[in-house]
């Protein structure tokens, strides 16, 4: 099945922050540039974390939606799995930018674990998949300039 075009387009576009905080880091150029018009919170690794740790908690949210579709055991279940994105950002983040950024890639490859799980269940559209390997593929590779460059 063909992912939703607006699903698609929006996903992209949030992409936008972890893109521009690994151009901010190897382009020393734009990284001034950036801090000049937007102020050092919108550079490099401060960009991505922030944002990151943004995201993970509305995946949690998204899980959380998914989880209402179920009743009993497995509804204990979903729910319990769909917070550990915003506790694993909470207790992960913050403790330096080359951690933090290791800690949130292996936040989203959990998510996309967890994902994986819930479409199984038949929780989440079914095209979901084809848009989470596309969006944790993206933002792993851009959190991988900050850990690794």
């Amino acid at each position: 099945m063909t992912v939703p075009r607006s699903a698609l387009i929006l996903g992209l576009a949030g992409l936008i922050p972890f893109f521009w905080g690994a151009l901010t880091l190897v382009s020393t150029d734009l990284a001034q540039w950036s801090i000049r018009a937007l102020g050092p919170r919108f550079v490099g690794p401060y960009v991505q974390l922030s944002y990151g740790t943004i995201i993970l908690a509305f995946m949690s949210g998204v899980l959380w939606g998914f989880a209402t579709k179920t009743k009993g055991a497995q509804a204990a279940a979903c729910y319990t799995l769909s917070v550990i994105p915003a506790l694993w950002a909470f207790f992960m983040v913050g403790s330096g930018p080359v951690s933090s950024a290791i800690n949130l890639m292996t936040g989203f490859a959990g998510l996309l674990a967890l994902d994986y799980m819930f479409w199984q269940w038949k929780l989440a559209p079914a095209w979901w998949m084809q848009l989470r390997v596309l969006l944790t593929a993206l933002v792993i590779a851009s959190l991988a300039v900050t850990a690794f460059i």
